[in-house]
């Protein structure tokens, strides 16, 4: 069984920069409080902490 992480989105993309926005919506966060099961790969790690000031971890699984 592959390992998971649980994503949700706390901050808000408005005034931020565009390539910030297009890594949210890569990781299928567009609204705020929503929330993401998604696999844990090292591309999934990157995207998260690029934009970490928006999102947090809530568990992880696996």
């Amino acid at each position: 069984m592959a390992k998971t992480i649980v994503v949700k989105q706390t901050g808000s993309p408005i005034r931020r920069p565009q390539d910030q926005r297009a890594t949210l919506i890569g990781l299928g966060l567009n609204k705020m409080h929503k929330t993401r099961e998604l696999e844990d790969t090292p591309s999934i790690r990157g995207m998260v902490r690029k934009v970490s000031h928006m999102v947090e971890i809530i568990e992880e699984k696996g």
